[in-house]
């Protein structure tokens, strides 16, 4: 329990800091330092891509050197990166600094994965895996709120003080996380050294993975969009349906966590995310006929998305040899990433520009996704070990 609440804490630390970022960075970035939107998107999109890439090679050194040491130094690597965003005056450094703040914070994941792995036993891995996202979850509320602080003040001082502020969350993790027991680095295995990049099975279930992750830009920009441009829904609803989604992970994850306990269990939670998160997008299209339809899919949108982490946590962390963690979580956070870099714009082109057959089509793509995860997962099984039929 002392190694749950040394993770949970260094994971409320940053998340603070997180919070208050992503609220205000794209108006600083604009107002402040004066750059535009397709700036701004493009650097944050190489930032994250040239992240997914550096996720395997770092995770893989968390292996061999031990990821305590790694994650330490990545998160302080985090800290200069959210610091050096105050310093930015030009498309040139943002770019440079994006793709330093995209590329610890990748390998900053991957690396903390491998230490989960490596202080907890396989069996309680998930629900830990889902305290940790409930305190992000509360953390980045709390961030959030202090980001909308600074954007009522609307001053240059006030987005300084976030910056600041995210910097001194990512220092603080890196301090909390030098409380934990240190994991002995895994011993040079026979084979190729990066061997995920040759792992076809856990390639795919790692694909598949990514298309559900695809909900991630659904609340946070395509939702809002949708209710302006389609509903005559209020405004505010938008921060309804993100306090809902928050607080249902706040009180929910962990409880359907602990209902996945094996391979199969996480392949069934895939496959009902999938479904649940195309009744949420079919509701969804229903939204311009009453607000109550938003609430609605609001809620099966936050079920699915509780379903699908806890059995992506399970698959992730139990197709991947115990040597290897660190890269094999590496590969398998690129969803993130790819949700991250082309969510945006598939789903606002789909959604915005589909109506209501883009809302079904997206509902069907994931409900595919999630199907073929079972097979998936028991392809990568018998790759594994070839005892399992």
């Amino acid at each position: 329990m002392k190694t749950q609440r040394v993770l949970a804490a260094a994971q409320l630390a940053n998340s603070i800091g997180d919070g208050a970022y992503l609220v205000t960075s794209a108006l600083y970035f604009a107002d402040v330092v004066g750059l535009s939107a397709t700036e701004i998107g493009l650097g944050l999109t190489l930032g994250w891509a040239v992240g997914s890439v550096a996720g395997v090679p770092l995770g893989h050194l968390a292996d061999r050197r031990g990821p305590r040491g790694v994650a330490v130094l990545l998160a302080l690597t985090t800290a200069v990166a959210a610091g050096s965003f105050v310093f930015v005056r030009s498309f040139a450094l943002f770019l440079l600094v994006a793709c330093l703040y995209g590329t610890a914070q990748t390998g900053l994941s991957a690396a903390r994965q491998a230490l989960l792995a490596g202080l907890v036993e396989p069996a309680r891995r998930t629900v830990v895996r889902a305290v940790l996202q409930s305190t992000l979850n509360g953390g980045m509320a709390v961030g959030a709120a202090l980001g909308g602080v600074a954007l009522a003040v609307g001053t240059r001082a006030g987005y300084m003080a976030v910056f600041t502020l995210d910097a001194l969350s990512f220092l603080v993790a890196a301090l909390v996380l030098l409380r934990l027991p240190a994991v002995r680095p895994a011993p040079a295995a026979p084979g190729p050294r990066l061997a995920v990049l040759r792992d076809r099975p856990y390639a795919l279930v790692t694909a598949i993975n990514a298309v559900m992750l695809f909900y991630m830009p659904l609340l946070s920009l395509v939702v809002p969009l949708w209710i302006a441009q389609r509903t005559s829904g209020p405004a505010w609803m938008v921060s309804v349906l993100l306090v809902l989604n928050t607080g249902s992970v706040l009180l929910f994850q962990v409880r359907v966590a602990r209902r996945v306990r094996d391979l199969r269990d996480a392949s069934t939670a895939v496959r009902r995310a999938g479904v649940v998160l195309f009744a949420a997008c079919a509701v969804f299209a229903l939204s311009p006929y009453g607000w109550v339809f938003l609430i609605a899919a609001g809620c099966l949108q936050v079920a699915g998305e509780m379903l699908l982490a806890a059995g992506a946590w399970e698959i992730g962390f139990g197709l991947a040899p115990d040597d290897r963690q660190g890269q094999y979580q590496g590969f398998f956070g690129t969803g993130t990433a790819v949700a991250r870099m082309l969510g945006p714009a598939v789903l606002t082109t789909l959604v915005l520009d589909g109506g209501t057959v883009g809302w079904l089509l997206l509902g069907l793509a994931f409900m595919t996704a999630g199907a073929a995860m079972a097979p998936a997962v028991r392809w990568a099984q018998r790759s594994l070990d070839p005892a399992v039929t």
